[in-house]
């Protein structure tokens, strides 16, 4: 008697987050342009190019009647959400196109800026890594300012280069996706009524157990030790700016992510995360942006395939295994065309 048991492929989840903050106070949270248009172009891109299911990928943009809307605690639901319904061998997105700062503490620890301004820091990010389930990789593409080193204690693969350019798009209008300190101050100030110089106090007011853990006072411990399989894309070095491009006659975008797609869509084999971040490097130095994008993940994930591309001719498939009593014991069908268990052409 046989028993015939079912592998399914792996899933493919995505959480694509754009915030142009139309409904911001202005004067301290100027708003952008291309942030929306960055997650649309991300959507379409991971359908397209690497089989993502539309119903698999969640997308929040703050623009009017979204539900519900990027804020720091609806992102970071999303996220874990996410993971919760991940298993070994899945592959997970993040992508992230909006404001960033770098808050003024003695560690200059990175953060994004939500719709509501609940900055989620890269120690968020950390423990959002640590959670993972072993073999699960979680991709993290950051088109904002101050944007390297965004996952903490994240290996550095490509990072700060020696190399100055500076800015020489006379054909782009653009602006840094970039909140000063002093802003970001100032905004919270006036949300939080209270008084104090720690951008800490004022987001732990505001937003109590919502806010970071890192203004919260409280210390963080993985359960157990775990593989990490965190991979951040930067749009910039932690000490740069990520632009929003507003070209004349085109739709707005982030310099970041239209140039990552632009990369992609030039090469359209197989390309290791590795090569992707240094030829957009090279990309946007050509066309005289001063930001290097960066990679932080560890040395196999560097030279694994971009979101686990297969190479032309493949495809993810199940995987059924046929048990039986047969004198031949065990009977293994992979489901792949041309090839049997043993990876021999038939």
């Amino acid at each position: 008697m046989a028993v015939a048991a079912r592998v399914s492929s792996p899933k493919k989840l995505a959480l694509l987050v754009g915030c142009n903050y139309f409904t911001n106070d202005h004067r301290y949270l100027p708003e952008l342009s291309g942030c929306i248009n960055d997650v649309r172009d991300m959507a379409e891109t991971l359908v397209s190019r690497f089989g993502f299911d539309r119903r698999d990928i969640t997308v929040l943009t703050d623009e009017a009647g979204s539900h519900p809307m990027p804020t720091g605690a609806n992102i970071k639901r999303a996220l874990t959400d996410m993971i919760k319904k991940a298993k070994s061998g899945d592959v997970l997105v993040f992508h992230f196109s909006g404001h960033g700062t770098r808050l003024d503490n003695a560690t200059r620890d990175e953060a994004i800026i939500p719709c509501d301004s609940n900055c989620i820091t890269d120690v968020d990010f950390r423990q959002i890594v640590d959670l993972l389930p072993s073999g699960t990789t979680l991709t993290i593409i950051s088109d904002s300012c101050h944007s390297g080193g965004l996952i903490n204690h994240e290996k550095e693969q490509i990072g700060p280069s020696t190399v100055k350019r500076s800015i020489d798009a006379k054909d782009l209008k653009s602006k840094p996706r970039f909140i000063p300190h002093e802003s970001l101050l100032q905004h919270l100030s006036g949300l939080s009524g209270i008084e104090s110089q720690q951008i800490g106090d004022h987001l732990a007011h505001l937003f109590g157990e919502d806010a970071s853990d890192k203004f919260l006072n409280k210390a963080y411990h993985p359960k157990k030790p775990i593989a990490d399989n965190g991979i951040l894309l930067s749009g910039c070095q932690a000490d740069q700016f990520s632009e929003d491009l507003s070209p004349e006659g085109e739709k707005p975008c982030g310099a970041f992510t239209n140039s990552f797609q632009k990369v992609l869509a030039q090469h359209p084999g197989t390309i290791s995360y590795k090569e992707l971040v240094t030829k957009v490097r090279q990309l946007l130095r050509s066309e005289g942006f001063d930001q290097n994008p960066c990679l932080y993940c560890s040395d196999s994930n560097a030279v694994s395939p971009f979101l686990s591309q297969k190479r032309a001719g493949t495809k993810d498939v199940d995987i059924e295994a046929t048990v039986g009593t047969a004198e031949k014991g065990v009977n293994l069908t992979t489901g792949v065309a041309g090839m049997d268990v043993k990876g021999n052409a038939v």
